[in-house]
């Protein structure tokens, strides 16, 4: 029985369907019907998957060995193929597992929808945070009510104080000007006596004067960065007369030339620089010395000074007074005056332009003043003005110095006339010292008075707007930021200020009653400022009346 049981049956048929035939059905299930058969082929039909697309994963066999130890991925695609024999379209479209692909798909999708709307709501959340932060922050910056009304209060007060000061304090004229006042009209009056009375001394006072003054410019015109304006040619015929006077009396045309300078381009100065007669002014008094004293001086010992005298102290004057007409010491005349006054204006205007104008550049163009950048400044309107500024810049300043040049020539062109005559000569310095006049006159009724007629428009334009419309001024106040206080509401602040405004205080005891309060009543200043000094209270009397005695 044993034997029977090991030993393979062998038939016909057996043989048949190892060999390929697949057309027997009947031996086919005979050999599957018996349960002793062990050969390999029964194995390998026994254990073929069946074709149907649902058969579990895990009744299915590897068909190749050599993958039993892969991932499982790929162990289960793998499984998931029937044998190559029996492999169908169906089989090929159930692998591709379209809707498993799709719906994975799906899901991707799905979450990253929901990772992008979770960003979009912590960024709006993040930006709702820093935004109420901001505000917070802003509201508690803004100061309250109470403190915007009582900084208004301040401003004003500060404001009537300053227009206080400005007109009767004795802080607002100090001792310095009170002193250069009372020396400023001195000095006029010792000139005119001196010139009219002891006309051989005036050439001392002067020379005094010029010491006295020179230092202080000197100093005061490096401390305010102004020592580029001590170069000008103004001071250059300070010093050429210094040294005709002084040094070189023998001189001829050291002589001619600081006298046609200074009756020319010096004296005529005094109308194109504006030079006023403003007597508490230290440095006004200064700037109209040194532009007419020379001429003054020159006029004395040209036709006041005695003949003896003048022979022997200063002999070259004597000369060119005495000359004959055509002759070699004849400088009384156009082309000699305008010959030897030409040289030495050039010599100051070349050693201008290399020393200041080339070597300083850089400070200049930094912001340092000069008479060049003034001028540019001051006639910028005028047609000489645009027609410097018209050219490019490299050429502006050579076209300055050419009509410097030709300003110079024209106003050395008179002076034989008021070299040979008296009374030229004094009516020449008459114009030139009542146009000083007119400038002074002009600084203290038009840029001294109006100064404090703006300063009183601006107050009332302030007050009348805060009258008419208090919340108008207070709704937009200047940003000060307080970080102790607590946060304000921005929807309650303007009716704070409202209230504020508008409700009565023992400051304000008409509040609320009549908006149209005049200005002789001003609110918040009635009680708590001293105003006496400017008539703002005191609307019916004039500001003249008003002034209280200087106390010192």
């Amino acid at each position: 029985m044993d034997e029977e049981t090991s030993t393979p049956v062998s038939t016909p048929e057996t043989r048949s369907t190892v060999n390929g035939d697949r057309s027997v059905p009947a031996m086919a299930e005979a050999e599957l019907a018996s349960p002793l058969s062990s050969s390999p082929v029964d194995a390998e039909v026994l254990d073929s998957p069946s074709l149907s697309a649902t058969t579990p994963k895990s009744h299915r066999l590897s068909r190749n060995p050599s993958f039993s130890g892969s991932s499982s991925t790929y162990q289960d695609d793998w499984d998931a193929l029937p044998p190559l024999d029996r492999l169908t379209v169906l089989d090929l479209l159930d692998n591709f597992a379209l809707p498993q692909q799709l719906e994975k798909l799906q899901r991707g999708i799905s979450a990253q929808t929901d990772k992008v709307r979770r960003s979009r709501d912590a960024f709006k959340s993040r930006t709702q945070n820093a935004r109420d932060r901001m505000v917070e922050e802003w509201r508690r910056r803004v100061p309250s009510a109470d403190e915007q009304l009582e900084r208004y209060r301040k401003r004003m007060r500060q404001r009537v104080e300053k227009l206080g000061k400005q007109w009767n304090d004795t802080k607002a004229i100090s001792l310095r000007e009170k002193i250069s006042f009372i020396c400023g009209v001195m000095n006029i009056f010792a000139s005119g006596y001196l010139m009219g009375g002891y006309p051989e001394w005036f050439h001392i006072w002067y020379t005094v004067q010029l010491i006295y003054f020179m230092p202080i410019r000197i100093f005061t015109y490096h401390r305010r960065g102004y020592h580029y304006f001590l170069a000008d040619l103004c001071y250059f015929v300070n010093v050429l007369l210094m040294l005709s006077l002084w040094v070189f009396p023998h001189s001829k045309r050291l002589f001619t030339a600081a006298y046609c300078l200074a009756y020319g381009n010096n004296a005529v100065a005094i109308i194109m620089w504006r030079n006023s007669l403003v007597f508490h002014s230290f440095d006004k008094v200064t700037s109209l010395f040194i532009h007419i004293m020379p001429c003054a001086t020159l006029h004395c010992i040209v036709h006041l000074y005695p003949p003896e005298l003048q022979m022997t102290r200063f002999p070259a004057i004597w000369a060119i007074k005495t000359a004959i007409p055509g002759s070699p010491t004849a400088y009384a005349n156009v082309l000699s005056m305008l010959a030897w006054s030409t040289i030495p204006y050039a010599i100051w205007q070349l050693s201008y332009y290399f020393f200041i104008t080339v070597r300083r550049r850089e400070k200049i163009a930094a912001g340092r003043p000069t008479s060049f950048t003034w001028l540019r400044r001051s006639y910028a309107k005028t047609w000489i003005g645009k027609f410097v500024l018209a050219r490019p810049d490299a050429l502006q300043e050579p076209t300055f110095m050419m009509i410097q040049y030709f300003y110079a020539c024209l106003t050395i062109l008179p002076c034989p006339l008021w070299f040979l005559s008296r009374w030229a000569s004094t009516a020449f310095l008459l114009i030139v010292f009542a146009w000083s006049i007119y400038n002074g006159a002009t600084y203290y009724i038009d840029v001294f008075g109006k100064r404090f007629q703006r300063e009183l428009e601006a107050m009332r334009a302030d007050v009348i707007k805060w009258q008419n419309n208090p919340e108008t001024l207070l709704q937009s106040p200047q940003i000060v930021p307080h970080m102790d206080g607590p946060p304000v509401q921005a929807t309650s602040l303007d009716a704070q200020l409202a209230d504020s405004a508008l409700a009565p205080s023992p400051m304000r005891p008409d509040a609320g009653k009549n908006r149209s309060t005049s200005l002789d009543k001003i609110p918040m200043l009635d009680e708590n400022s001293k105003i006496g000094a400017t008539g703002v209270d005191g609307g019916d009397e004039s500001l003249a009346r008003e002034r209280k005695p200087n106390q010192d």
